[in-house]
Formats: structure tokens, C-alpha cells, sequence
């Protein structure tokens, strides 16, 4: 391939741009502590996991024996038998989020699927592809769905086969539904367990709660039927990607017949990137259960750390338990863009990933939002 001098130099500027904000994007959950150099040769392959990884394929270059150990990690980690689970690596949590939902919505097809003000976006998104009823439910103040609300729309809409999206650390404050309250509740209003279906979005903390010594509820022994988490986030990866687990006897009813690559179909995407697999097994064999223990001890002290500061300097900041994400007040608009923070109505937060090694860009952010107050208020006393 032979690109201009031109399309060489725009090239060449982007790749000092990626290196200026290859560290700083504090304000969302990528993960820059990642070397996948080993694997550069197989990006010579057109490589493709179409299909399912149980099953031979006619399309030879695929990395189907390396997915099958990814989903075998996962089962483990999610504590699912992995003969009893079946999923596999998709193009990110959105994705993931949908398979749940996909297989949710054959189980209980007339069903409404139930979501929190704090759910991700994509949910929303979801429903209307997937064309299913919808109710949004309300949230306690530190973003953890309102179980009272849930059980009272459920009621309120005489759902007898209802489906739970539960959030496993929400986009803006990390809250962690807490799914023992929501399968009591349905107890008591004598939903059983096999008349609701749980899916579980654990697009972040996903890697984070099988690794602290008091998790939150969250795995297929504490009630759930899937669960999605995202490979580019606290795994850390070039390529957005994810992991999906869900029970096998609900995927198989969505299998399909492919006849020209002699194989079955149950994923949402088809064609999927094998690279991806390859940098996701690549990941899960780096690193032993107490280094990964080790990397989110060290993001949690960091948060911490972030909290502490804050609040030291009188900005209310805060976080959720085994949360990475700390939450305040949103700055002006100059600080949230130089910094790249997210920012959702008055509140802005920053993720404390792996890669942040020291406290120096921490220090930094938090000491120009402490200017940018300054700032604010002296403009406020002379006007």
C-alpha cells in the first residue's frame, strides 16, 4: 500500500496526537496499560471468528481454540460450570448488552424490559432495535437502581415474566445494582426465580469485583442468567471488544444453521474479529489472579486518593464502594474539555485506570478545577 507524502504526514500527525493523549483521557474507563506487540504478525491474516467456536468451520483462519479458553476464563471468573454457559467475544459491551437482551426477549417474548435513569444509553437503543417494551426506573441518589420503584412499576404493569437489566457499576458513578434485593422483592410479590430473566451489564467492574475481598452480588451464583463486560476497559486493548456469558440452554434457542461455512450462528455480529480473541487470551494469561488483584488494589487506592484530595479542598467528591469512578462537581466547560472529563448535568467524574502509575495527572486535574472555582467565584463577586 503506497500513500502520498501528504497522507504520510496526516498519519505521522495523528500518531504524535494519539502519544500527547495516550495517558490523559481521565474522564473515561480505557485501560493504556497493554502491550500486544507478540501478536502484530497476525495482523498479516484475515482472520475471522464467524460462527460458533464449538464448532469446526469451513473458513480455516480462524481463532476458535483461543476463544474457547477466553469463554472457559470467563465462566470461571462469573461462576458459571463452563459445560453449562456459552458465549463469546464481541465487539464491546453494547453488544454484549444485546445478546443478553436478544436471548432474554425469546425466553419471554411479550415481556418488558426494565432499566434504570442511570442505565448506558445504549439501552434505550437496544429496546427500540430489538422492538421490546420498555420501562425506565428510577435511582437512589448514588445511582443504584430504586428496587422499591422497580417492584412498583412491575406491578403497576401486572408483568408476570418481567426483564431486569441490572447495572454492574453504572456509566457516571460506578452504583452497582444490588440484585439479592431485586430477586427478594420479586420473591415477595411471587414472581419465581424461572419467571424473570436478569442480565447483567458489568461493562467495567466486570474486572474489577471478582478481585476485592467484598463484591457486590453480581455472578451467575448470585441470580444472574447473562452478563456483558468490555475487553478495552480494565483488560485494556487497541480494539474496543468485550465478553458476553450467558446459560446455554437459553442459547440455544437462538442457534441457527449456516450452511456455507458448516457451522452454527447464535452471535449478534456474525463475523467477528479473531484479533480481538487473540489479545483477550493474550490479556487473561499475562496476568496471575493476584497481579490483577494487585492492578485494581492500585486503582481503588488511587480513587481514594483522588476522593481525599477533593474533599480537602473543600470539593464534595465521592464514590461508590470497589468503585474506580469518583464523582464531583462539573467544572467549567474550558477544564472538562482540556481534561477530557465526562460530564453528565452537574455532576463530572474521572476513572482511575491501571496506567495512571502516580498521582501527577490526578494532582494536575483536580488542582486546575480548584483554580477554575476560584475563578468562578471571583467572577461572581464582581458581577
Amino acid at each position: 500500500m503506497n500513500l502520498s507524502i501528504a497522507n504520510k504526514e496526516r498519519l505521522d500527525s495523528f500518531w504524535s496526537y494519539c502519544l500527547q493523549h495516550q495517558y490523559f483521557n481521565i474522564g473515561y474507563p480505557e485501560s493504556a496499560d497493554f502491550d500486544y506487540s507478540s501478536l502484530y504478525r497476525f495482523f498479516n491474516f484475515s482472520l475471522n471468528n464467524c460462527g460458533d467456536w464449538r464448532e469446526l468451520s469451513n473458513y480455516a483462519l480462524n481463532s476458535f481454540e483461543f476463544e474457547e479458553d477466553v469463554m472457559q476464563y470467563f465462566a470461571e471468573l462469573f461462576k458459571i460450570s463452563f459445560q453449562e454457559s456459552w458465549g463469546y467475544v464481541t465487539n464491546g459491551g453494547t453488544e454484549g448488552n444485546m445478546f443478553g437482551c436478544y436471548l432474554a426477549r425469546e425466553l419471554f417474548p411479550n415481556s418488558t424490559l426494565y432499566y434504570s435513569k442511570e442505565t448506558h444509553y445504549s439501552v434505550a437503543k437496544i429496546a427500540k432495535l430489538l422492538r421490546m417494551k420498555s420501562c425506565l426506573v428510577d435511582t437512589l441518589d448514588n445511582g443504584e437502581i430504586n428496587t422499591d420503584d422497580l417492584i412498583q412499576k412491575i406491578l403497576f404493569n401486572k408483568d408476570k415474566q418481567p426483564i431486569i437489566f441490572a447495572n454492574i457499576g453504572t456509566t457516571m458513578s460506578g452504583a452497582v445494582d444490588n440484585i439479592a434485593n431485586i430477586q427478594l422483592q420479586l420473591k415477595q410479590i411471587h414472581i419465581d426465580r424461572h419467571n424473570y430473566y436478569l442480565h447483567a451489564d458489568a461493562a467495567l467492574s466486570g474486572m474489577i469485583l471478582p478481585f476485592v475481598n467484598n463484591p457486590q452480588p453480581f455472578t451467575f451464583a448470585d441470580g444472574i442468567d447473562s452478563i456483558s463486560v468490555s475487553g478495552h476497559k480494565m483488560i485494556g486493548s487497541p480494539i474496543p471488544c468485550g465478553v458476553v456469558v450467558a446459560k446455554c440452554k437459553n442459547v440455544d434457542r437462538i442457534s441457527v444453521d449456516v450452511d456455507y461455512i458448516s457451522a452454527r450462528d447464535q452471535t449478534i455480529s456474525g463475523s467477528r474479529n479473531a484479533h480481538s480473541v487473540l489479545m483477550m487470551w493474550s490479556a487473561i494469561h499475562s496476568h496471575s489472579p493476584l497481579e490483577w488483584r494487585q492492578r485494581i488494589e492500585h486503582c481503588l487506592n488511587m480513587a481514594q486518593y483522588a476522593v481525599n484530595k477533593f474533599q480537602a479542598a473543600g470539593i464534595r467528591a465521592w464514590r461508590n464502594p470497589n468503585s474506580i469512578t469518583v464523582v464531583f462537581p462539573s467544572p467549567s466547560e474550558k477544564v472538562s474539555r482540556h481534561y477530557h472529563l465526562a460530564v453528565s448535568g452537574a455532576s463530572a467524574h474521572l476513572i482511575t485506570m491501571p496506567h495512571h502509575k502516580t498521582a501527577q495527572k490526578i494532582d494536575e486535574l483536580i488542582q486546575a478545577i480548584i483554580l477554575d472555582q476560584r475563578e468562578l467565584l471571583e467572577h461572581s463577586a464582581y458581577s
